[in-house]
Formats: structure tokens, C-alpha cells, sequence
């Protein structure tokens, strides 16, 4: 298992030099980087509307939709840009790790990060909502509209299975906030092929 963590270590190291090789100025990057989560989350955001509830694609709900999209975008990548500063830091804190305890605990903060993630999601879609109907002339009480969202969150774990649009909506919202503990996963599961095939050949 010792020989995992190295490998698994050398590969997040590679993964924070060539980040910083390549990176430039902050005044540059982070701008790039913005404008790729914003991307991402209005294209996640197409993704799940088109195969999670098409009907609401179309017509007046459509419309609205369109227009959702934007501050979806725009909230979800202030989130997902910040976190994965907030990642790169975790990483080098986890490179000085002397204990493999120690190096898996640093790596774990990253799952406080999804599950921020998870509220940050009904937060915009609550905000979002509430904004465009505000610029459409159209009254909704904030606060309402967050209970809202809390009960559908509370509904879909406890009774998950009608609620599996919603279930799957959200996953895929989420999917730029799980990048980076995705990316552990990958790594570690290259890692443990990697010595295991060395030892055994």
C-alpha cells in the first residue's frame, strides 16, 4: 500500500508542476480559467435540461430557461474557480504529508468541497430563478423559493426514487465541482495498476 500512496504522491506532484510551469500570470489565467467553468456549467446545465426535462426546454418554460442559464453559468464557475484554487492549495499541503494517514486525510477535505458543492447548486438555482423573474417584473420572496429547494433536497433523500430526474439533474450540475476528487480517483487507480503490474512483473 506504501508504494501506492509514492506512486500516487509523484503523480499529483507532476500534476502541480506542470500546473505551475504552464499557469502564467494569475491576471491571465484566471480570467481562462473562469471563462472554462462558465462552459462547462452552462453546458452541464444543457446537458441535464435536454435529457432530465425536456419539456421544459420548449415554449414559455423554455424562454425562462434561457435566461436561467446565464447566472447558472456565471454562479457555478465563481464556485468551481475558487474551489480549485482552494484544491491547488490542498494538494501542496498534502506533497509535505510525512504520513500516509495524514496524506489520504488532506485529500479527503476535497469531499467537504462536493458537498458545498451539493448546496451551492440549490442556492443558484434558487437565486437564478428568483433573479429572472425579477427582471421579467415578476415577484417571488427569495427565502420562499430557498425552502423550497431545501424541501425538494430533503424529499430526494428520503424517497429517491421518485425524485430520480432531480437526483440526476443535480449530479450532473455537479459534475465541474467533482473534477478535482474525480482526479484523485483516476490518479490513485493509475497508481495501484501501476505497481501492481511492476510487482508482479
Amino acid at each position: 500500500m506504501n508504494s501506492i500512496i509514492v506512486t500516487w504522491k509523484n503523480s499529483l506532484r507532476n500534476l502541480v508542476d506542470f500546473y505551475e510551469a504552464k499557469r502564467g500570470s494569475i491576471y491571465t489565467f484566471y480570467p481562462t480559467l473562469f471563462l472554462l467553468f462558465v462552459l462547462i456549467n452552462i453546458g452541464c446545465y444543457w446537458w441535464a435540461m435536454f435529457t432530465a426535462f425536456p419539456e421544459l426546454t420548449r415554449g414559455n418554460a423554455g424562454q425562462h430557461y434561457f435566461k436561467v442559464q446565464f447566472p447558472v453559468g456565471f454562479l457555478g464557475a465563481l464556485f468551481d474557480s475558487l474551489s480549485f484554487f482552494v484544491t491547488i492549495f490542498i494538494i501542496r499541503r498534502v506533497l509535505r504529508a510525512q504520513k500516509n494517514v495524514e496524506y489520504i486525510l488532506h485529500l479527503s477535505l476535497d469531499l467537504v468541497i462536493a458537498v458545498l458543492a451539493t448546496f451551492w447548486v440549490l442556492f443558484v438555482f434558487s437565486f437564478s430563478g428568483w433573479i429572472i423573474h425579477l427582471l421579467d417584473s415578476i415577484h417571488q420572496d427569495l427565502a420562499d423559493r430557498n425552502e423550497d429547494y431545501k424541501r425538494m433536497l430533503v424529499d430526494a433523500l428520503a424517497n429517491p426514487t421518485d425524485n430520480k430526474r432531480n437526483i440526476y439533474f443535480g449530479l450532473i450540475m455537479g459534475v465541474s465541482a467533482m473534477l478535482p476528487t474525480c482526479s484523485y480517483v483516476f490518479m490513485f487507480l493509475k497508481s495501484s495498476f501501476r505497481t501492481i503490474f511492476q510487482q508482479k512483473y
